[in-house]
């Protein structure tokens, strides 16, 4: 068997509270294989940061957004400044960090790809079984598209 040689880990992170876990399992991912961390950030509609979270990873600068009023250098510095937080967290000054507009699947593919990411890590929300019919799954569109490795790190909470 030969062995494969993993090099960059792309970890793919929104705003939820599960996004401390998703980071934290894909760094302890990267760190065993030695291999360099790149943050992604996809920004997405603005309807999508209207709910304010409580700070996650040192980072509290959610603000409401008007919806009718979106402003993408806004959610792009805000975003960077998020992935800042999560680098710090980590403790590792070395990780690349990038924030990318579009649909979810499509943009981790195409950072994946330009990073040439061995492995891709992202969270599973575990939505209802309609809203997963009517709006689709993230995770499962990568993993349809996708010919790399993908890790994906259930988020569902407890019962």
């Amino acid at each position: 068997m030969k062995d494969i040689k993993m090099n960059k880990v792309l970890i793919a992170l929104d705003y939820s509270p599960t996004a401390q876990k998703i980071a934290e399992v894909g760094f302890s991912l990267a760190k065993s294989m030695n291999a360099e961390v790149v943050l992604l950030h996809v920004v997405s509609t603005p309807s999508n940061y209207t709910t304010i979270y409580d700070p996650i990873m040192g980072f509290g600068g959610f603000v409401p957004l008007d919806a009718s009023q979106p402003d993408a250098e806004f959610l792009t510095k805000t975003a960077f400044d998020f992935l800042e937080k999560v680098k710090d967290h980590l403790g590792d000054t070395t990780i690349t960090t990038t924030v990318k507009e579009g649909e979810y699947a499509d943009v981790i593919l195409e950072t994946a790809h330009m990073f040439r990411a061995d492995i891709i890590v992202i969270g599973s929300h575990s939505k209802k079984w309609l809203e997963k019919i009517l709006v689709g799954s993230t995770t499962e569109n990568i993993l349809h598209d996708t010919t790399i490795p993908l890790l994906v790190i259930p988020t569902k909470k407890k019962n």
